[in-house]
């Protein structure tokens, strides 16, 4: 019986210490759970290189450097080397692969390396740049027109290419009829030219910023909240013929 009696002070001790080691034990599984739960709800970007099979969706910011016949990619038989160019400014990429936004393809040429179409591209990033040559099949990238066309041997599959120039610091520019027209712009003429492979037209275009009024040719963008308020005939306008007095609505 004395033995017992010794023990309950401990007893007693023990009892008042488990509620909070059951919290502490209790804090901590919360904790983990947490991370996990984090972790899983934020996945980590890939970076750097990879190797998908051709039917695999290709992660925005990537390029395709490569392509070659795979017995590991059951369904295609194609294999893709791909490549994160975010911290780049050129890279070579196969003809199949993505165009980054704001990119643009400056040669193209036959390549062993890119199975399925057999040809290469090379292609830049514009940022910080005011003014490109690029092939025709190359997208312009937003707020850039093409100033003049010409025959190239660099650019296999179409033999053209495009000067191209930014057009964020100007209000006036002369580009060629198969030209992107920013947004905000209008066509105020259009005329014969040699500089301009594959239409042989030319258009003079301005940018509409504090007026209220302008002249343009019929085929000119009517920039939003502006009207027609009159046409007549004009020479001015080679392939209408029309000139569109506009206003503001």
């Amino acid at each position: 019986m004395e033995r017992r009696e010794d023990l309950r002070p401990e007893l007693k001790t023990l009892r008042n210490h488990v509620p909070n080691l059951v919290t502490v034990v209790l804090m901590l599984l919360g904790m983990m759970t947490a991370a996990t739960a984090q972790a899983q709800a934020a996945p980590q970007r890939l970076t750097g290189s990879a190797t998908i099979c051709s039917n695999s969706p290709i992660p925005a910011g990537w390029v395709i450097t490569s392509s070659y016949g795979s017995s590991g990619c059951p369904g295609t038989g194609v294999a893709y080397s791909i490549a994160d160019v975010t911290n780049q400014t050129s890279a070579t990429v196969c003809s199949m692969s993505p165009i980054p936004t704001g990119w643009v393809i400056t040669s193209s040429y036959s390549s062993s390396g890119c199975a399925g179409t057999g040809v290469a591209y090379s292609i830049g990033n514009t940022a910080n740049h005011t003014s490109a040559t690029v092939c025709s099949m190359s997208p312009i990238p937003t707020g850039w027109v093409i100033t003049s066309s010409y025959s190239s041997s660099g650019c296999a599959g179409t033999g053209v290419a495009y000067s191209i120039g930014n057009t964020a610091n100007q209000t006036s520019a002369t580009v060629c009829s198969m030209s992107p027209i920013p947004s905000g712009w209008v066509v105020t003429s259009s005329y014969s030219s040699s500089g301009c492979r594959g239409t042989g037209v030319a258009y003079a275009i301005g940018k509409i910023t504090t007026q209220t009024y302008a002249t343009v040719c019929s085929f000119s963008p009517i920039p939003a909240g502006w009207v027609v308020a009159s046409q007549y005939s004009s020479s001015s306008c080679v392939g209408s013929g029309v000139v569109y007095t506009i206003r503001k609505a």
